[in-house]
């Protein structure tokens, strides 16, 4: 397992697809990882500091979390099949739940939780991007810095 870094959100066009972009700590992969617009924006709104004045639903499962006093240890993107992505989340005590990756990693970026990604799993959907392209990888950071939440078309009680 590779340990990996949340980059951010953005939305691909002409399709309007949001998808979340991770880095491979201490490497040069990425892995983009295609979400749908409510996941977009509970990421978007964590990696911003965004407190809405109601828990969402990854608020409300790490404040359940945190109630019951389970420790949330580590999120694991562990297979890709037919080209879907597969997550765990792993506890302390133990036990591992299977999990869209979206929704694991807006829960991990709330709970402080570190991101792995399988060596199967970035062989298979990882791209390198060479120095010359970093700069992108740059342009594409200012964007995030730029863009918030209500730029996903969503909206939440």
């Amino acid at each position: 397992m590779n340990e990996l870094e949340v980059v951010g959100v953005r939305v691909e066009m002409p399709s309007n697809q949001p998808i979340v972009l991770l880095k491979e700590t201490g490497g040069d992969r990425y892995l983009p990882i295609w979400i749908g617009p409510v996941e977009a924006t509970a990421i978007a709104f964590a990696q911003q500091g965004v407190v809405p004045a109601r828990p969402l639903t990854h608020d409300l499962f790490r404040d359940v979390l945190e109630a019951l006093g389970h420790e949330l240890t580590r999120i694991r993107i562990v297979d890709l099949r037919e080209g879907v992505f597969y997550a765990e989340l792993v506890f302390a005590n133990g036990t591992e739940v299977s999990a869209r990756p979206s929704d694991a990693i807006a829960l991990a970026l709330r709970t402080g939780t570190p991101i792995f990604g399988a060596e199967a799993v970035l062989d298979e959907a990882g791209i390198v991007i060479p120095d010359e392209q970093e700069d992108e990888v740059e342009k594409f950071r200012e964007f995030l810095d730029q863009i918030s939440p209500e730029d996903f078309g969503t909206t939440s009680q």
